[in-house]
């Protein structure tokens, strides 16, 4: 990544410009999109998984195994707010351990309910395996607006979750990780990793029991930004693929692309933002309230900027068109890639005929409904799913995972060695060309891999080989690339599955 980009990525994490989470769009833009007999997030995921599982060579048996979710806890718990006890409900499903630990996020959301949960466990187990990542899948959620809540108040609701966690063996390094999702961040990380702590202080490895969390309490660098960059890496590796760029007579490169992003909190925004550095122009951004569009792109760390100010898009003197009715319309705008990166079920079968995106790139979970995805298929758009697209986030998960039990930060051990051994080498390069290279040549040719350099070089790997292995299945089958996928994923989990055996399925 060239030294513009790192220093555009500095001055965002310095500005603070963002609220920890992303920001929650109602279910009345979901209803705008889909129609009433349109199927649920949990049936949408099992719809998807059905039809990968043709492709699997699987028995039915193995199939129904891999499709099954393990565990659900469902807890309910009192909390006393402005003189009253209000009655706090919350989640966690463990859809697949067949590695271990269970890995997936925890959502604060007044729309959180246990088919979303579950569903949303059940793509992170797909989603684990098609990214090589030793976990299994889980989720969680509280049923609340955090926006109703003071600091100290949601301090408590996550504690006492986190209680009702430990109480029932539903957290711990080697047991399921929680990590942020919409409505969560490293604050409320931080909270659920010391209250682990203090009901196991025998625990050495205890950091490891939540990812997410700031740099002070074990967190990694690049973990904020991991689900954005990922967003990135994936839709570039695509756009470079010939029967790809073929087929949507697009030129294969991120450069001079436009975009559109539905969604400007974590994820919409630093998807942006590396869009924008690589040299795409991200002409629209779209929020529940104001979308936003500048044929010429937008600025995107002056619109984060207004809104932080302003809380809102509204007004923004740099926009072309400020969209207040109906700011969905803009997904249907012409664009090279359209990156719904907000809630689960915006693209449905009321808004898919008239999407113009060449490319949907799914940053956030089941944004498109099977309906939508045959008629997106049938249109020629390329769908780049949420189970492949999305995974940056728990790839730097468990790298931070991997972090904490390893109890030593990534590049201490070998930053000073691999400059010293380029020096060495770039003296005798020096001595045989008779030039001997500047300050700041010289800097950055022996400049050894940072924390966070090698956490977008670790990203970068797992999302190549990702998106190729789904490439290959793809054409291999003649299917589409979140069938491709999901039978990939499927086939490593009945690949674990079998490896490990099963010592109480047979007599």
């Amino acid at each position: 990544m060239s030294s513009l980009i790192a220093r555009q990525l500095r001055t965002a994490r310095r500005g603070a410009l963002l609220p920890l989470s992303a920001r929650m769009l109602s279910t009345g833009l979901t209803n705008m999109a889909t129609e009433d007999h349109e199927p649920k997030f949990l049936q949408a995921v099992g719809m998807y998984f059905d039809r990968a599982a043709k492709h699997s060579g699987l028995t039915e048996e193995v199939l129904k195994h891999i499709k099954s979710t393990d565990t659900v806890l469902s807890v309910t718990f009192p909390v006393e707010k402005d003189g009253k006890t209000v009655m706090i409900r919350g989640y966690r499903s463990q859809h697949s351990r067949h590695r271990l630990p269970c890995k997936g996020g925890i959502r604060y959301s007044s729309e959180v309910d246990l088919q979303e949960v579950e569903a949303l466990a059940a793509l992170m187990t797909y989603k684990c395996a098609v990214v090589d990542v030793p976990f299994g899948g889980g989720k969680g959620g509280i049923m609340i607006n955090p926006k109703d809540w003071t600091e100290a108040e949601l301090e408590r609701i996550t504690r006492r979750f986190t209680l009702e966690l430990c109480q029932k063996n539903f957290i711990g390094p080697g047991v399921d990780v929680p990590a942020p999702d919409v409505g969560t961040g490293p604050r409320e990380m931080g909270w659920i990793a010391d209250t682990y702590r203090n009901f196991n202080p025998q625990d050495v490895n205890g950091a490891a029991c939540v990812t997410g969390k700031a740099l002070s309490l074990g967190g990694v660098r690049g973990r904020n930004e991991a689900t954005g960059l990922g967003v990135y890496y994936g839709v570039r590796e695509f756009l470079s693929f010939p029967e790809v760029h073929s087929k949507i007579k697009h030129h294969g490169k991120v450069e001079d692309s436009s975009i559109i992003i539905q969604g400007f909190g974590n994820v919409g925004y630093w998807a942006a933002k590396f869009f924008e550095a690589n040299g795409a122009k991200v002409v629209g951004i779209v929020e529940h309230d104001v979308a936003a569009y500048n044929a010429n792109g937008l600025d995107i760390e002056q619109l984060a900027q207004w809104r932080k100010e302003k809380g809102s898009f509204r007004g923004y003197p740099d926009a072309q068109q400020l969209i207040e009715d109906n700011p969905m319309s803009l997904l249907e705008a012409q664009c090279d890639v359209l990156i719904p990166a907000a809630l689960e079920r915006q693209i449905g079968l009321k808004n898919a005929h008239r999407i113009k995106a060449k490319l949907v790139g799914e940053a956030a979970n089941g944004p498109v409904t099977p309906g939508a995805d045959e008629v997106l298929l049938k249109q020629g758009t390329v769908i780049v799913p949420d189970l492949l697209l999305n995974a940056g986030g728990v790839c730097v998960s468990y790298f931070e995972w991997a972090k904490n039990l390893s109890h030593l930060r990534f590049g201490r051990m070998n930053k000073r060695w691999d400059e010293r051994s380029k020096g060495q080498l770039l003296a005798l390069v020096e001595g045989n060309a008779g030039r001997p290279l500047s300050e700041v040549e010289r800097r950055q040719l022996i400049h050894g891999a940072e924390e966070h350099e090698l956490v977008y070089s670790g990203l970068e790997d797992t999302m190549i080989v990702a998106c190729n292995e789904t490439r290959q299945t793809a054409n291999a089958k003649n299917i589409d690339y979140r069938t491709a996928a999901l039978t990939n994923s499927i086939n490593k989990i009945a690949a674990s599955l079998a490896g490990s055996g099963s010592i109480f399925t047979h007599a």
